[in-house]
């Protein structure tokens, strides 16, 4: 992707996770790779039709076309989202998640990642409506999103801890439990068939060094000692994980559309 969102913005308005992007982050995913992984491995990709909700700089959409899907769909409201990993194995639509503009029930599996969490109640209903529609009866729907835990969080600290995220990565997030997680995939008609959690652990170095590599954690370390502002910004997003550790944790859900 030649530029990547928010890229004229100052460092202290850029939302976090583009930020990382901007420092050379590749896995942006609240439970790293292996949770992607583990994610993909259950929904059985070689020879299905996927649609990818906003797969941003591509880095879920180079797996699902190694699995070898008949056809791969990828949906970003930014045009040159994922385009130079897709090439001509697949094709990239400008659209809102949303309103996919998509035919109903063409889609084996539907794959979103670390987008639902940025969204209002209303918001992750919208999209997850759509999901369902494009799916074919029998299809998954797969998601990798910003956990709390556990489901008995006490709604003070649950708020608590929202409100501590939104501030430091500049992005409205609403995380929820498991429990919740699950609630709204089944009042949109889903049957949630498999739960996959992994730690919040995407700023830790043994994190960094399994999802990007030791050459990968040099380039985001040399572009942080270069850029101060970016520095202080990563290490105040930090903080709050660090904060917040007990509460936070990467989910990932598959749903099955009933046949």
């Amino acid at each position: 992707m030649s530029t990547l969102p928010q890229a004229d913005r100052p460092i202290d308005d850029v939302q976090g996770h583009w930020l990382l992007a901007r420092l050379g982050k590749r896995v942006l995913r609240p439970g790293g790779l292996e949770l992607t992984t583990q994610l993909l491995d259950e929904v059985h990709l070689a020879g299905a039709e996927v649609v990818e909700l906003a797969p941003g700089i591509g880095r879920t959409a180079t797996l699902i076309l190694a699995a070898e899907p008949a056809g791969y769909v990828g949906v970003d409201a930014d045009p040159s989202a994922a385009a130079l990993v897709v090439g001509e194995r697949g094709r990239i639509v400008t659209a809102d998640a949303a309103d996919t503009g998509l035919p109903g029930g063409s889609a084996d599996v539907v794959i979103g990642e670390a987008m639902l969490t940025m969204q209002s109640p209303r918001g992750k209903k919208a999209i997850i409506d759509e999901a369902v529609r494009v799916l074919k009866p029998g299809g998954h729907y797969a998601i990798h999103e910003l956990g709390l835990q556990p489901d008995d969080l006490d709604p003070a600290i649950a708020d608590e801890s929202r409100k501590a995220l939104a501030r430091s990565i500049k992005v409205n997030a609403r995380p929820l439990t498991a429990a919740e997680w699950t609630a709204l995939l089944t009042e949109a008609g889903l049957e949630v068939e498999w739960v996959g959690r992994a730690a919040m652990a995407l700023l830790q170095m043994r994190r960094n060094l399994a999802d990007e590599g030791v050459h990968g954690v040099l380039r985001i370390a040399w572009n942080l000692v270069r850029n101060p502002g970016a520095r202080r910004r990563v290490l105040s997003v930090r903080r709050t994980f660090t904060r917040y550790a007990d509460q936070l944790t990467g989910i990932a859900l598959v749903a099955r559309k009933p046949a």
